[in-house]
């Protein structure tokens, strides 16, 4: 685009440091402009905004140009088809993105975990270390700080509490 510096005013603009009634006169017909080119208007007057930001903080210089209005717009644009260019970068890389689907969990699993989460912590604590990962009556006792004697407790009240969960659940099933 080819500046040329002020030499009379032209119809449409404004009396060279008038930065307000400049953006007034402006503002809406450039974001009009860039709502029919994104399709989003709240995009568009974001970008008309930084681009009469950038235009506030260059005004001395911008105000004498024959068509101040052109270089907002030609702003404008410029951020709008960087916008775009970013998100059509970015929905390429999500379109890469392979989708991984995991099946949901077995219906076993699903009562199992229902049914541990009906016993006491400490009970489910025990069945959980002691039957799915394969810890020691010792070794739990340790890690909870409790007495063996303690823990062999809790696996048996637990084992007969899921024993009763689950005779219980079965007619439904």
């Amino acid at each position: 685009m080819t500046v040329r510096q002020q030499t009379g005013s032209p119809p449409d603009a404004a009396p060279a440091g008038d930065f307000t009634a400049f953006y007034q006169a402006h503002f809406h017909r450039i974001a009009v402009q860039l709502y029919a080119y994104l399709g989003d208007h709240a995009e568009a007057q974001d970008l008309t905004q930084e681009a009469f930001c950038r235009t506030l903080e260059r005004w001395d210089r911008v105000s004498g140009y024959d068509d101040p209005s052109a270089w907002v717009r030609r702003v404008a644009w410029n951020l709008a088809t960087s916008r775009l260019r970013r998100m059509r970068t970015a929905v390429r890389h999500l379109a890469r993105q392979r989708e991984e689907h995991v099946p949901g969990p077995e219906p076993d699993r699903v009562a199992l975990t229902r049914a541990l989460a009906t016993l006491p912590a400490s009970q489910r604590q025990a069945i959980v270390l002691h039957h799915l990962g394969h810890l020691s009556v010792r070794e739990i006792a340790e890690q909870a700080g409790a007495a063996e004697g303690t823990v062999r407790s809790w696996l048996s009240r637990g084992r007969a509490a899921l024993a009763t969960y689950f005779s219980e659940e079965a007619p439904d099933a």
